[in-house]
């Protein structure tokens, strides 16, 4: 290999080089212009993850630079999408409460290991991987992924608490019941914000959600929005309500002790057995079955309170919000007391500490600075609880991002390489789980933007992402009062286009087989929701077995001779002359391990219908592949048929099969003069075989070369 192209193949984004000034300037333009658009988004997508907002922002640094470095797309931007963030939210929620340090763990692990996975399938080039996920099931699941990230942004346009459970659509029902305690000004926000940014892309459509932010954050500022405060339960006034509190805010401490019992005790179970202690090993796992019965007990009870918690709201003694001040039952305030004259309501309890909201929610303190380089914890447990999910989650992040850039190189006529694309996917994430980024992969709306802006190579994505360091360093203060309900309403509009019923309805049209692949993805992606990747496997699964059970029985034509001499399907031409000598016909498939039997069963049918023939012409221009089930099946048909009488002739094999043929004897059993180029070559050479006893066979005196008449080849190509 050339020294040069092996420098290339390990580091590709020296291709890029030399840049000239031109490139240069229009890769800055639009990497500029790109980050602009992609910081507020960033923030957006980490609350959909469940992980602090400035993870977006991470998460659109080290990533987005490592993917265009060792990708081989130049305008395509890696980063933080939607699909992508509600998947992480949804495989490292059952394990770990949001915006816990556990939680941030087992993400950043998650990041490791999709990236781990997508390196492994590059390197070894099994990009072709994603094509077991067929594109109905893709459909499917992005439609139903879309109506679930449009939904799980209600409680934040709305003011409302939202649960977390193993029903995604059970959380949703709950959190209707809170539609009367929707908050005004949360609402108000949401409709304004939603509004200028319609507004803003039919005037500027670029810098429409930039635009939008810096107005909506300066409103926010100037009316007050945020309000929030934190207290201890003992300044509850209402005896109930304070119990009530304290209950739960006592089992949360005892769930999290638990927690930390079982990750000491499965340690000391794989040192067991390690050293094949099998009764300590035994022991263990008997009292890491019991503390889980405590946890699930007292996790059911908690949310049994949490649901009462979610629906008090308290008045609070006047003081400054930074002064514990005693809190009092909503209508129930002594007449001496005065208060702020502001509704409050709990939004979390965490380490025995209740933070309360009386405002709208805002994005607040964002640490200023780069993320941090930190090792992930590597735990066990943890890889086989997230596995199957990261599986998913590298697939579905692979084709998003494959069928963007796919997209992009069609317009820019360069050469793609899916196998370089899923390497440098995978050095992105791994990189991005040294320095805090959850899993990313290509964005549709900054390459599109990558593009738009004239990008010419990779350097855009890193000006992209260097722009998010200096946002990092030097503008984290300024985005304090950017309410939430904004970031939710740029989420539910980058969804809106996910939802395509037209596309659906359009593959039900093409392939009813199709259709409902993706009609029942969808279903079971909305009803195993936040088990995403239920659904995909459901889904994949579902279109092999149809694939499968489609390929066991091809079309089988018995042919007779058509007018201008060609051979037809004796069933869309019933009328056609076929002979008394000779059965033909037509396999349209493999001759596989799972089709071999209905091969057999309709070649030994056909024989049965037809008892004086004394040749059967298998045309066989359709049989792409003949495995070793086929082979052996093809072998003792020839001799079977050979006993009865009949010979069988082929025509128009392909070379692969013609291989496997020789490879095993299968040829010289046939024998050269039964095998053939054509079917008419097939048929002559039969008939002189025949001789006389033939002669007046209307299926052999038809002209080979015969005019067809006027209007004939539509006709004739639709009873092929």
């Amino acid at each position: 290999m050339n020294p040069n192209m092996r420098l290339l193949r390990f580091f590709p984004f020296l291709s890029w080089f030399p840049v000239n000034a031109i490139v240069m300037r229009g890769d800055l333009i639009a990497g500029i212009t790109g980050g602009l658009v992609l910081v507020p988004k960033a923030m957006a997508y980490a609350q959909l993850s469940g992980l602090p907002l400035y993870f977006g922002l991470y998460t659109a640094f080290i990533p987005a630079i490592l993917a265009a470095m060792w990708g081989s797309s130049r305008q395509l931007l890696s980063g933080p999408v939607a699909i992508v963030s509600l998947m992480t939210a949804a495989a490292v929620t059952p394990l770990a409460v949001p915006f816990t340090d556990d939680y941030i763990a087992l993400a950043l692990l998650l990041t490791l290991m999709v990236g781990v996975i997508q390196f492994s399938l590059g390197a070894i080039k099994l990009g072709t991987v994603v094509n077991f996920v067929s594109h109905p099931v893709i459909l499917g699941f992005m439609n139903a992924a879309a109506i679930i990230i449009a939904l799980s942004q209600l409680d934040m346009m709305l003011g409302i608490p939202k649960g977390r459970s193993d029903s995604f659509l059970v959380d949703i029902w709950e959190m209707f019941g809170y539609l009367p305690q929707t908050h005004l000004p949360t609402l108000a926000m949401t409709v304004f914000a939603l509004a200028l940014m319609l507004g803003l892309k039919k005037i500027a459509p670029k810098p429409s959600v930039l635009i939008a932010v810096v107005i909506t954050t300066l409103v926010s500022v100037a009316i007050g929005f945020e309000h929030k405060t934190k207290g201890k339960p003992d300044l509850i006034a209402d005896p109930q309500a304070r119990q009530l509190v304290s209950g739960f805010a006592g089992a949360d401490q005892q769930i999290n002790d638990l927690m930390t019992d079982i990750t000491a005790k499965s340690t000391q179970l794989r040192s067991a057995e390690k050293a094949k202690d099998w009764r300590g090993a035994a022991d263990l796992r008997h009292q890491i079955d019991l503390i889980k019965l405590d946890v699930s007990t007292l996790e059911a009870q908690n949310k049994a309170r949490l649901h009462e918690i979610r629906g008090l709201h308290f008045e609070r003694a006047k003081a400054t919000e930074k002064e514990p001040a005693t809190l009092y039952v909503e209508g129930a305030v002594p007449p001496d007391v005065e208060t702020d004259g502001r509704s409050w309501h709990i939004k979390k309890i965490e380490k025995g500490e209740m933070r309360l909201i009386g405002g709208g929610d805002v994005v607040g303190n964002i640490p200023a600075g780069l993320p941090s380089f930190r090792l992930p914890t590597l735990s066990f447990d943890a890889i086989l609880a997230l596995f199957s999910a990261a599986l998913i989650i590298s697939l579905v992040a692979f084709m998003e991002t494959i069928s963007m850039a796919k997209a992009m190189a069609a317009q820019t006529k360069q050469r793609l390489d899916p196998n370089q694309e899923l390497i440098g996917q995978g050095i992105s994430n791994i990189g991005g789980a040294f320095f805090q980024a959850y899993p990313s992969c290509g964005s549709f709306t900054g390459s599109a933007i990558n593009l738009q802006a004239g990008a010419k190579t990779g350097l855009a994505s890193v000006f992209n992402g260097l722009f998010v360091a200096v946002t990092l360093l030097f503008l984290t203060p300024y985005l304090y009062h950017l309410p939430k309900a904004v970031l939710a309403v740029i989420i539910l509009l980058a969804v809106t286009s996910l939802i395509t019923p037209k596309a659906l309805k359009h593959t039900w049209q093409a392939s009813r087989a199709d259709g409902f692949v993706a009609l029942t993805t969808f279903v079971i992606t909305l009803l195993a929701a936040p088990h995403l990747d239920k659904g995909i496997m459901v889904g994949a699964a579902l279109a092999i077995v149809l694939y499968l059970y489609r390929t066991m029985k091809p079309r089988v034509a018995m042919l007779g001779r058509f007018k201008d001499g060609t051979l037809r399907d004796i069933k869309v031409n019933p009328d056609l002359p076929t002979s008394p000598h000779i059965i033909a016909m037509r396999f349209d498939g493999s001759l596989y391990f799972a089709n071999v039997s209905y091969f057999e069963d309709t070649v030994l049918e056909a024989v049965s219908n037809q008892p004086d023939a004394k040749y059967l012409l298998v045309v066989g221009d359709a049989i792409n592949q003949l495995d070793a089930s086929g082979e052996e099946v093809v072998h003792h048909l020839v001799e079977r048929m050979r006993e009865t009488g009949v010979e069988i002739v082929f025509s128009g094999l392909k070379k692969q099969i013609l291989d496997v043929m020789h490879a095993t004897g299968l040829f010289e059993l046939i024998g050269q003069a039964n095998i053939f180029a054509t079917e008419d070559q097939a048929i002559a050479a039969i008939y002189e075989r025949l001789g006389d006893t033939a002669a007046d066979d209307l299926f052999c005196n038809m002209p080979a070369k015969a005019t067809p008449p006027a209007g004939y080849p539509l006709l004739a190509a639709a009873g092929r």
